[in-house]
């Protein structure tokens, strides 16, 4: 009976690692075409110094936007305690920020959230509202990349900024560090 429990075992992560990197066109893999699963496939090596070259035009957003990255990194390697800290840090910068309500509002839930799960989850709003802020604002320095993966919060799909064209996925961390494609570079 142990045989077969660990047969079955051992087929189940077989079959779930060969669904994520399976070179083969099905159709689920064809709903997932451009994006990668495997951890730095395809993709550059990324430095501190080209993290630090991206500025933004609004002096008040892009202090808040350096611990949205924070809280960015933090979700990647589910550290909920890290993550609770960038997002206090965003809900104290919002509070500067001209209609900053709306993005405290989408913070705070990733400050009070339990687990890793919920702060992905209010991860998904606060993005959103960073993307339309990073694009009206425009950058003075750098590249932001506008990242999607399409199985986020459960195959709805979600998108995030980066700072680097290597997807780093925070919506799964290292279950799927590089599940995801850059949608857009903003300059």
């Amino acid at each position: 009976m142990r045989t077969i429990t660990n047969f079955v075992i051992t087929l189940a992560a077989v079959t779930l690692f060969a669904a994520c990197s399976n070179p083969q066109k099905t159709a689920e893999s064809n709903a997932h075409e451009g994006h990668s699963h495997a951890a730095g496939e395809g993709h550059a090596e990324t430095t501190e110094k080209s993290v630090a070259a991206v500025s933004l035009k609004d002096d008040k957003l892009n202090a808040v936007y350096q611990h949205y990255v924070h809280l960015t990194n933090a979700l990647v390697k589910g550290d909920v305690a890290e993550a609770k800290v960038a997002a206090n840090a965003i809900e104290l910068g919002a509070k500067d920020l001209a209609n900053g309500a709306s993005l405290a509002s989408s913070v705070a839930k990733i400050g009070s959230a339990a687990d890793v799960d919920a702060q992905r989850i209010a991860y998904a709003e606060l993005s959103t509202n960073f993307i339309e802020r990073v694009k009206a604002s425009g950058l003075s320095s750098g590249e932001v990349y506008v990242d999607y993966c399409p199985m986020a919060l459960n195959d709805k799909g979600a998108s995030w900024l980066s700072n680097q064209k290597e997807i780093k996925n925070p919506y799964f961390g290292e279950n799927m560090l590089a599940c995801g494609e850059v949608k857009e570079t903003i300059k």
